[in-house]
């Protein structure tokens, strides 16, 4: 059975497994629109990047690439933009995805991980202890904040409806059940492989990574929080993989259940038409799999 993640996209779904991705998107029209690339993974060719933490931290730019050109092609189906040939154009020029990727990551980096250190860092906290309690506490409330501000944005909901989709359609193909809108219907709208659940855990892994530095300068407290974030997204990842590989193990399953809880915030019950594109990335996905993915290549990705 491949392993299988995916992200919620405009009015569709993007689909991946560890050599290739779709992306399905209910067009204006009505119609399902899909597009397919395979991935030249630097994990395949390199032993080095399938370490454990290493892995993630390839496994995680790889996942935000894709999710910038999924998004980028949802966007332009869902505009029907066509290009001088009369063909949709799928995709948006390279320079465009930078350009989207760095003000995207910038805006993170900002608001979730410069932004609580200075705020905790103008508090009267003399304790290094305390300090990245504080922040650690800070940061997680934000971040809660954030997410509850979004999930009540009509515009958000068919997003959230879709990631739903792209949960369900996915915790049934990994209980072997037929794909079909009806009975994907039937399963949650959780996975433990969520990439909401994997932020939370970054936040709060931070809390113990960052306790090993105290309350340095602020200079020095800016860039800890962004020269680290790759270590502590690899730590999370390597977490997120075993959950996944582990879900029947319920003292785990207890351990985990914030990060299942809030995924209540950014997951909406999807209607059988969004199954439908859910389900025909899922497919389109496999049936590339299916026809042949280096070994090398099977590594964990979130859902």
């Amino acid at each position: 059975m491949a392993n299988v993640g995916g992200q919620a996209v405009l009015e569709g779904v993007m689909m991946r497994a560890p050599g290739n991705w779709a992306v399905a998107v209910r067009t204006p029209t009505g119609e399902i629109a899909q597009v397919s690339r395979p991935i030249d993974s630097a994990m395949a060719r390199h032993w080095v990047f399938r370490l454990p933490v290493i892995r993630g931290v390839m496994a995680l730019g790889e996942s935000l690439a894709i999710g910038f050109r999924a998004l980028a092609i949802s966007a332009n189906y869902a505009a029907q933009e066509e290009g001088e040939d009369g063909e949709v154009e799928t995709e948006l020029s390279r320079g465009a995805l930078i350009f989207a990727f760095a003000i995207a990551i910038g805006f993170a980096l900002m608001v979730f991980k410069v932004g609580p250190a200075l705020i905790t860092d103008a508090l009267p906290i003399s304790s290094g202890g305390w300090f990245v309690i504080v922040e650690g506490l800070i940061r997680v409330t934000m971040f809660v904040a954030y997410l509850a501000l979004i999930s009540l944005l009509p515009d958000l909901r068919r997003v959230f409806q879709y990631h739903a989709a792209e949960h369900k359609a996915i915790n049934a193909y990994e209980a072997g059940e037929p794909l079909e809108p009806q009975i994907v219907q039937r399963y949650s709208l959780i996975h433990p492989r969520c990439g909401t659940a994997f932020l939370l855990w970054v936040m709060v892994i931070a809390v113990f990574v960052f306790a090993f530095f105290g309350r340095p300068a602020w200079y020095w407290l800016i860039a800890t929080r962004i020269l680290l974030l790759p270590l502590i997204a690899g730590i999370a990842y390597e977490l997120i993989r075993f959950a996944g590989k582990h879900q029947g193990n319920r003292a785990l399953m207890t351990l985990l259940a914030p990060g299942l809880w809030l995924q209540r915030l950014t997951t909406r019950e999807p209607t059988l038409d969004q199954l439908e594109v859910s389900i025909r990335a899922l497919r389109e996905v496999l049936d590339l799999e299916a026809a042949g993915t280096p070994e090398a290549q099977r590594v964990e990705v979130m859902a």
